[in-house]
This record gives structure tokens, C-alpha cells and sequence, in this order.
């Protein structure tokens, strides 16, 4: 058994979500900021460049079904004309939302289309948009606002762009441009204009020159251009076609619904299956303890050696039973967890299992969680430790424990449980998997569950550290 202390996602080892503080050996922050603009430059282009195509056509498609419909509503078929550039608009507003994912930015919250529980009905589709205002707003996106902020950004984003490359390539194509009779260049006029003197030097080589300069300003400057058009462009989305905060607190208050049913849930089948192994283990062993005592009690004054024989059967039972309870109390909270950490009781886990189990960590030493956190990760663990050596099949398993912290700044605490079975894993209800889902839940985390017949097997649970 191993602890890793670099390795993150299951399969691929990647450094701790944690930070360090900058040392000399590390690159400094300015420097690491400017690289990541950079790295982020290719996305960005092509989104501002696909922009205004896409608004143009936008525009185009919204306005003339639009306006199509106002105009023929008196005869009723411009009705449904006008719900079709509701439901375009929609697509269009879809599509920008979808590219500004993948230009890099933070996900925006859809809107709630429809409410849930609701039946689609034909007139809920038909009347539905008028009274929503998501459709409105949509549809000023698409005719209004993205067409004007589009032809902005395009406009500079080729602008910079073209100024940027053609500044550095100049010195290559420039000779191969016929002057003819020429007589403006422009290093003459920046020359006579700043210093008020007659330049003596080749004017071409000045342009060339001047050119070049221009080039390693605007593309110094391009992921600074390219960035801050793009956070323009994300913040008319998020302010149009992103979801009200209204929604966001009735989708808060929703889940808070949903996670505390499933924590409920998961209390109630946590006790149930606590009295079913009370009752089917520790129950019966004391039961039988009894019948043994009291057996040697009526045999103590005439056979003495029946009786010894009873009393040691008496006390390998109540051995059993302290080692059974030991078992069920470690499920719930064992001693090492409190006294040392989710880290430590991960790898006392792993050396009880019967299958060679691998505990690989991204936490630092001595990280501690809340104990509800601490408490419920090692119950998935141990969980999945026993469905591990009960029903996989394996011959060798890997615990995977990481934190680390998402594009919005919220922190996880990540369990994973990776082997080599059979594989074919599902979450049924009634089973042990789906009353981990519902605690894990209960929690506002995830459980995920990959296992494909044939193995391998990779199931695991992020849980909210706030």
C-alpha cells in the first residue's frame, strides 16, 4: 500500500488544486497570468471571429420572421410566425451561450424554460412564449443588441489582429510591393511630426521599421483585446439570455428540497440496515450466549465438565459478538478517523480489505475536513471497499481522495474507487449503490458510476466542502 501525494483524477496524476506560495524556482504570477491570456487567445479568436456572421444571419432570419408576423397576424397565420422567431431566437441565443463555453468562459445558467412538472401541451408551446420574458429577451438579443456589439467587436478584433500580423511579416512581403513613384511614407511624417526635423534616413527601411514596431504592440496587446471583447460579449449573454436570479433562488430552494429528501432517505435506510445486521448478527449471538449460560447454570452441580465446555462456547460467542460490534461501529465513525484524518482510516480501510487496494492522495498532510464531511467520505469508502471484495470480481483496487476547487472558486473533496472487476455496476433502486447516491445527495454532491460490462469499474462522489 502507497500514498501518493501529487495525483488527481483517477488514471492521470495532475498537482494539488492547492497553491502553494510563489518561490524563486516558480514562474511569477504576472508572468504565469500574461501566458494563460495567451493560451486563451486561439478560442477567443475564433469565437469574435465567427461573431458577426452569426448575428448577421441572426438579424437577418429574426427580423424577417418577425416582422413577417406582425404583419400577416391579422390573419392569424402571422401568429405562428411569431412564435417560430420566438423559438429561433431561442436557438440562436442557445448557440451564443454554447460558443462562449467554448471560448472558455464560466458556464451562465440556462433559464427555465418551462416549469417543472408541467405536461407539454400544444397550446402551453403555442402561448407558452408570449407570456414568458426569457423569449423576449431572446429575441432583443438577436434582432437588437448582438448585431450592434458584433459589428464593435469584429471590427476591432480584425483590426488588431491584421495590424498585429501584417506588422510582424512586413520585413518578409513588403520588397516584393512595386513603389512606383511613392512619395508619403509614413516614418517621414511621425519623424517631421514628433522631432520637427527633416529625416536623413531610407524612408522604406523607416516604414519597415515603424511597421514592425506596430506589429509587436498589437499583438502584445492582442490577448488583452481578445479577453476583454470576449468578457463584453459574456456579459450581454449573462445579463440577456442567463437565467434571473429569481430562478436562481427558486432552483436554490429546490435543491435544498431535494438534498434534504435524500438525506432523509438515507438516514432512514442507514437505520433500517443498522437493525437489520443488529438483529441478523450481534441479536443472535447474544441469544444464543443466553441458551449457553443458562444451559451450563443446570449442569454446573452435576456434570462440571459439560458445564466448562458451555462457558468457554459462552465466551468464544461473546467474542464474537464484541468483534461484530467492533465491525458494525467502525462503518460509522472508527476512533483513527477522528484522531488522524480521512487520509490515515482511508488506508487502514485498504489494508482490512481482502483485495489488494492502492490508496493514491492529492491532500496535504494532516488536511482535515468538518466531521460530517470526514464522517460521510469514509462512508462511501468503506462502502465501496465492501462492494469491492463482495461483488467485483477484482484482483486489485485503487482509492483515489483529492480536493480541489472549481471554476467557480468552490471546493470539492473528491473519493474514487477504481479496480480491475467485471465490471457492470448500475444504480438500482433498493441496492447499496443507490442509497449511496441518496446520501451523497442528501450532501449536494454527486455520486458517479462507470462500469461497463467487463470492467473496469470507476465509481466515485464529490462533495461540497462549503
Amino acid at each position: 500500500m502507497t500514498t501518493e501525494t501529487d495525483t488527481g483524477q483517477p488514471g492521470a496524476a495532475r498537482p494539488s488544486a492547492t497553491l502553494d506560495a510563489v518561490t524563486p524556482s516558480q514562474p511569477h504570477p504576472a508572468r504565469a497570468n500574461y501566458g494563460a491570456l495567451w493560451r486563451g487567445v486561439p478560442r477567443e479568436l475564433g469565437f469574435l471571429l465567427l461573431t458577426m456572421p452569426i448575428a448577421i444571419v441572426g438579424l437577418s432570419v429574426l427580423m424577417s420572421l418577425f416582422w413577417t408576423g406582425v404583419g400577416t397576424i391579422v390573419i392569424y397565420v402571422g401568429f405562428f410566425v411569431i412564435v417560430a422567431a420566438f423559438y429561433t431566437a431561442r436557438g440562436f441565443g442557445l448557440v451564443e451561450l454554447t460558443r462562449l463555453d467554448w471560448a472558455g468562459r464560466p458556464s451562465i445558467p440556462r433559464p427555465v424554460w418551462e416549469k417543472p412538472g408541467t405536461p407539454r401541451t400544444f397550446l402551453r408551446s403555442v402561448f407558452g412564449p408570449f407570456a414568458n420574458g426569457h423569449y423576449w429577451l431572446y429575441l432583443l438579443h438577436g434582432m437588437l443588441i448582438n448585431p450592434i456589439v458584433s459589428i464593435v467587436s469584429w471590427t476591432l478584433t480584425i483590426v488588431w489582429a491584421s495590424v498585429a500580423l501584417g506588422g510582424l511579416t512586413g520585413w518578409i512581403w513588403e520588397p516584393f510591393i512595386p513603389q512606383g513613384d511613392r512619395d508619403f511614407f509614413l516614418s517621414q511624417t511621425v519623424v517631421d511630426a514628433v522631432f520637427r526635423t527633416t529625416p536623413t534616413f531610407d524612408p522604406t527601411v523607416g516604414d519597415r521599421i515603424l511597421y514592425l514596431i506596430a506589429g509587436v504592440l498589437f499583438a502584445a496587446t492582442l490577448p488583452f483585446v481578445t479577453r476583454g471583447l470576449t468578457l463584453l460579449h459574456e456579459a450581454v449573454a449573462r445579463g440577456l439570455l442567463g437565467r434571473w436570479p429569481s430562478e436562481e433562488l427558486q432552483q436554490e430552494v429546490a435543491d435544498l428540497s431535494a438534498s434534504r429528501g435524500a438525506a432523509v432517505a438515507a438516514e432512514d435506510q442507514a437505520l433500517r440496515r443498522l437493525e437489520r445486521d443488529l438483529h441478523d448478527g450481534p441479536q443472535q449471538r447474544l441469544i444464543r450466549l443466553q441458551m449457553d449460560i443458562a444451559a451450563a447454570e443446570r449442569k454446573l452441580a452435576d456434570d462440571p465438565d459439560a458445564a466448562a465446555t458451555l462457558l468457554a462456547e459462552a465466551r468464544q460467542q461473546a467474542g464474537d459478538t464484541l468483534e461484530e460490534l467492533r465491525a458494525l461501529s467502525r462503518g460509522f465513525a472508527p476512533p483513527i478517523l477522528q484522531d488522524r484524518g480521512l487520509v490515515t482510516a482511508a488506508e487502514s480501510l485498504a489494508a482490512r480489505s481482502p483485495i489488494p487496494v492502492t490508496v493514491e492522495s492529492s491532500l496535504q498532510p494532516g488536511e482535515r475536513f468538518s466531521p460530517e464531511i470526514e464522517r460521510n467520505a469514509y462512508y462511501v469508502l468503506a462502502e465501496l471497499a465492501a462492494n469491492l471484495a463482495k461483488h467485483s470480481g477484482a484482483q486489485a483496487g485503487r482509492l483515489f481522495l483529492e480536493r480541489s476547487v472549481d471554476a467557480s472558486g468552490a471546493a470539492w473533496l473528491s473519493v474514487w474507487l477504481t479496480d480491475n472487476g467485471r465490471g457492470g455496476a448500475s444504480l438500482v433502486e433498493g441496492h447499496g449503490l443507490r442509497g449511496l447516491e441518496e446520501r451523497v445527495r442528501g450532501l449536494r454532491g454527486e455520486l458517479v458510476v462507470d462500469s461497463p460490462e467487463g470492467g473496469p469499474t470507476r465509481i466515485g462522489a464529490r462533495i461540497p466542502l462549503a
